[in-house]
């Protein structure tokens, strides 16, 4: 189940650059812009952090 986690998340972000895109391109207002860029990039560092190794407990 774990090893589906920062998959997930990278897919997550993917999406989420998208929507970045797709609300520049519509003129959003810059806080949602800003909101769903913010998302997008807590979910990729933590796709990323993720696959790090770690001391299992």
């Amino acid at each position: 189940m774990s090893s589906f986690v920062p998959v997930l998340l990278l897919m997550v972000a993917g999406i989420l650059v998208g929507g970045v895109i797709s609300l520049v391109k519509q003129g959003a207002t810059k806080f949602s812009i800003g909101l769903v860029a913010a998302l997008a990039v807590l979910a990729l560092v933590g796709g990323v952090l993720w696959m790090f190794p770690g001391k299992s407990t």
